[in-house]
């Protein structure tokens, strides 16, 4: 059985959707020094990895503050974990077996679909909340989760929607499989990794999405015993374990907070040096940047951006090395203080352009034709009431806050606060003025 169901609406908690929760941000120039966090797209991914051992996993540089990791954090210990969480590690230990069953009815994550394939890996059976995270692309269908049906359905499970919550169940455990991705998807790649580490035999993912996070997996699942070898974007081979131990492991700087300082100084005219600075993986945004008037200079773990003239960009996301689509909004910003037309195509989600109504409270003058987001850029913003529709749409609204007239008001700025550790901090040792009520 093939199952191909939209995701259901992201369902917060009441804390989470008050009007209350509002980001102020003033026009400021940025000065100072920053350390990027670990990475979000990582460190989740690595959470939902220690349910494959009994044993203590560790992760190192672990942003602790992010809203989705603390939700995580709050599944695995439903899930019968016991983690203790500081500033930046955590430490994670079995108290009782994980359940098949994700009992939740908090504000679900994207991220419950690879709790469900690590739960059928152990277990046998997994059963979870429908997954949550931002609603980007023209419709929730561009963030279907039939290609994680798929790599379990492959692995020898059957799964059963249940409208609200997703099961999956292999009694005999799952079977290494040849997985062929009709494209090269984030999420099936790492839910086929998690699961073909515990199923028995040969598992061989063709056409996967090898990016940043995706090796960050590999090499925590490898330090817990884990044989996985990489044939470029051509394959990866897995071979089954019948039980994986515990690991130490540092969660990889996170590369879209890293594009975010850059181009806030930029904006702003300022000058900041960004320490633990992912250059690897960031080679491709940064050419368009410097090709686009951002004075940026490298040092041997930092990058010093002193700031710069915006010109015009023209670019389309699409899969590492190329630009990520969650660049996509934050580069949109850049593109307003551009003086001429910036172009923006999106082809992992067609459309996801909401955030530039929200910037046209602003002033931003934008135009959607068929796929392409066109803004014309170099005309004042001015501050107004705004709301955070995603993560990202969070990043840009708040980047835009920097270099308009007046203070800019955010609601439900806890969008970003899912991706962003300790923003609020960050921004202001760096000389943004801004106010968060909650």
């Amino acid at each position: 059985m093939m199952v191909v169901q939209t995701m259901s609406s992201e369902v917060a908690s009441s804390s989470e959707t008050e009007n209350s929760d509002v980001l102020t941000v003033f026009p400021s120039k940025l000065y100072g020094e920053v350390t990027v966090s670990g990475a979000k797209n990582s460190a989740l991914r690595l959470l939902a990895a220690s349910l494959l051992t009994a044993d203590e996993i560790q992760l190192f540089n672990y942003p602790s503050s992010l809203l989705d990791a603390q939700l995580h954090v709050e599944m695995l210990r439903a899930l019968g974990k016991e983690c203790t969480v500081t500033e930046s590690s955590i430490t994670i230990k079995e108290a009782t077996a994980p359940p098949s069953v994700l009992n939740w009815n908090r504000r679900s994550i994207r991220n419950t679909l690879l709790i469900l394939g690590a739960l059928v890996a152990r277990t046998g059976a997994g059963h979870v909340p429908l997954p949550g995270g931002c609603q980007i692309g023209a419709s929730a269908g561009q963030r279907a989760y039939d290609l994680h049906v798929m790599v379990l359905e492959t692995l020898g499970a059957r799964v059963i929607d249940h409208g609200d919550s997703l099961e999956a169940v292999c009694e005999g455990g799952l079977i290494g499989a040849d997985i062929h991705l009709p494209i090269r998807s984030t999420g099936a790649t790492e839910n086929a990794l998690l699961c073909g580490a515990l199923a028995k035999g040969t598992t061989r993912i063709w056409n996967p999405h090898i990016r940043p996070e995706i090796i960050d997996l590999i090499s925590m699942l490898r330090s817990m015993g884990a044989q996985i070898e990489v044939f470029g974007q051509e394959r990866i081979e897995i071979q089954g374990e019948a039980d994986l131990s515990g690991t130490k492991h540092r969660v990889i700087p996170d590369n879209v907070e890293a594009l975010t300082w850059v181009i806030a100084a930029v904006l702003t005219d300022g000058e900041i040096e960004i320490h633990d600075f992912p250059f690897e993986h960031l080679e491709v945004p940064l050419i368009y940047l410097r090709e686009s008037g951002a004075k940026m200079f490298r040092g041997e773990n930092s990058m010093v951006v002193r700031g710069g003239n915006c010109y015009p960009l023209e670019l389309s996301t699409g899969p590492y090395p190329g630009i990520n689509s969650d660049m996509q909004p934050i580069l949109a910003v850049y593109g307003l203080q551009a003086k001429g037309e910036s172009r923006f195509i999106d082809l992992r989600f067609p459309g996801r352009y909401g955030y530039a109504e929200e910037l046209a409270k602003m002033g931003a003058d934008y135009t959607v034709t068929g796929n392409m987001l066109r803004i014309n850029g170099g005309k004042q913003l001015t501050g107004a009431a705004v709301r955070a529709l995603d993560l990202r749409a969070g990043a840009a609204l708040a980047l835009a806050g920097l270099i308009a007239r007046g203070p800019t008001h955010i609601h439900d700025s806890w969008q970003l606060f899912r991706g962003y550790s300790g923003f609020p901090e960050k921004a202001r040792a760096l000389g943004v003025r801004l106010t968060h009520s909650t």
